[in-house]
């Protein structure tokens, strides 16, 4: 134990139980004044294992009555009260009375008094306190009651005893709590050892815990952790590799977070490893499980808008560039065209640098909305797919392109990105040289695939790279701006390397309203 005050607490419940049972051991060894002596000594003795016992329940659960000079005079005070009387007892017989008999051996009786029932009820009160404190730590460190039930019904049972001592004669009327007091103690140091220390090390954690011993058996685990992981439910004394390979897999890593599902969500947990020991040695091992969903998201969703504007970055200076390009040989042709004389080339050319001018603003306007566009979804609804469908391929530049789309159902989706999304997949199969492009949704994904210029030998990263300019460079947004409307989402888009008739975009994990259709 290594907190002193608890070591302390300890040490005087051993010490004041194994004085107690040795005096009661020399009464009944001892008849006559010697006896006598004894018990009046067991008594005492026995009263002060209640204050040694209140002692240790007050420091192990962390509170600090033991220390608390009121409470010590108060103790000390009734302690000394109650040991006068016992020891004023010849003269006023309130306590207890005595009388010789020999059989079934020579030995004193005890006959208590008015006064002794008084303080064993007021002893047994006091002990229901220090229990209280234990079972409270318990239930905050959000452990397994079970183990201290057991120990609780061990001590209360030398009560039966002295009540059928008091009532029948099959046993002597004597006090029997010193038997109760150190099946306790030993019960604490070596049965639940693993329980009492895991529960005193994560007091006030209100994270899942698990606890290893020094060989990464699992020795103890609260409720949170088996809420988190049901496979803990009566996994104590197996191996964690055993009954959580991927905690296993995570704490061999730099990056300790844990990612789970439940109930739809994904959580994330930071997995604290913390070993302990006793002097030089390591005794065991603390794993803490810290819910940090709202800020690994949040990282996430700054990596994620990180990567978006670097993107766009690059798509802009790939546009400035392509435009400067443009404008500066239109205008060297306009130049020449005037030097000659040709005004109308020279027109021409002017007019054909006004447009290109036009659309790298449009483009620039583009991608200023799709930056607002990138932010996380506050809010989203669900979307009836068909006419989002519709109303993309109405907005589309799609040059003659012909649309088949099967799309029964709705998804949960903010209606305006995911048009978008449609309006860019369009858009892409006809600078594609597709004649017809598909529209599909199974289960969780969705799926467009045309009919134009297959992938071949373009690694199918390309296609979603701002600045990759594929098909072609007045298209070569369009898979980027698709993707990053999708992840908005929280959805995945990939292309399907398997298909060589044409490009196909499948959309995945997709949320969808209601029963997912298989």
């Amino acid at each position: 134990m290594e907190d002193p005050d608890t070591r302390r607490g300890m040490v005087a419940l051993l010490l004041c139980s194994g004085g107690w049972a040795a005096l009661e051991l020399g009464f009944l060894l001892t008849p006559g004044t010697l006896g006598y002596a004894f018990y009046l000594g067991s008594l005492i003795v026995g009263l002060a294992t209640v204050g040694a016992w209140l002692y240790f329940c007050s420091a192990y659960t962390g509170r600090a009555f033991h220390r608390n000079r009121l409470y010590r005079a108060v103790a000390a005070g009734t302690y000394l009260g109650i040991v006068m009387v016992k020891l004023t007892n010849p003269f006023h017989g309130l306590y207890f009375a005595t009388q010789f008999v020999s059989d079934p051996f020579p030995h004193l009786t005890i006959t208590h008094g008015v006064f002794h029932w008084v303080v064993t009820g007021l002893s047994y009160a006091l002990v229901a306190v220090g229990f209280f404190m234990l079972f409270e730590l318990f239930l905050e460190a959000d452990y397994d009651t079970r183990p201290l039930g057991v120990l609780v019904g061990i001590t209360a049972l030398p009560a039966a005893l002295d009540i059928a001592g008091y009532v029948s004669n099959a046993l002597l009327d004597i006090n029997h709590e010193p038997l109760g007091v150190a099946l306790f103690a030993v019960g604490i140091l070596y049965v639940f050892d693993e329980a009492f220390l895991a529960v005193q090390l994560t007091d006030g954690v209100d994270d899942a815990v698990v606890y290893l011993d020094d060989d990464d058996h699992i020795k103890e685990s609260n409720g949170e952790a088996k809420q988190l992981f049901p496979t803990l439910s009566g996994s104590r004394g197996q191996h964690l590799d055993a009954v959580l390979p991927a905690i296993t897999e995570i704490l061999e890593t730099d990056d300790q977070i844990l990612e789970r599902t439940r109930n739809g969500e994904t959580e994330y947990f930071f997995i604290s490893d913390t070993s302990f020991s006793l002097g030089q040695v390591d005794i065991g091992r603390m794993l803490v499980f810290t819910d940090v969903t709202d800020s690994e998201r949040q990282r996430r969703e700054l990596d994620r808008q990180n990567e978006q504007l670097e993107g766009f970055a690059t798509a802009i200076r790939h546009e400035l560039l392509n435009t400067l390009q443009i404008i500066t040989g239109r205008v060297d042709v306009a130049g020449d065209a005037l030097n000659r004389g040709d005004v109308g080339l020279a027109k021409e050319s002017l007019q054909s640098t006004a447009e290109t001018a036009d659309r790298m603003s449009k483009i620039v306007d583009g991608l200023a909305t799709l930056a607002r566009h990138g932010q996380t979804i506050d809010e989203t609804t669900p979307v009836d797919l068909q006419p989002v469908v519709d109303g993309a391929w109405k907005r589309a530049d799609t040059n003659g392109l012909t649309v088949a789309a099967d799309v029964d159902g709705q998804v949960i989706a903010d209606p305006t990105r995911l048009r978008d999304l449609f309006e860019s997949g369009f858009t892409f199969a006809a600078h594609n040289g597709a004649s017809t492009v598909t529209v599909t949704r199974n289960a969780d994904e969705i799926v467009i695939t045309d009919d134009g210029t297959p992938a071949g030998e373009t690694a199918p990263e390309a296609f979603f790279e701002y600045g990759g300019a594929i098909p072609d460079a007045a298209a070569g947004m369009t898979l980027p701006n698709l993707r990053m409307l999708a992840r908005t989402h929280g959805w995945d888009v990939s292309l399907d390397v398997t298909y060589q008739d044409g490009v196909r975009i499948v959309i995945s994990n997709v949320t969808v309203a209601g029963p997912v259709e298989n």
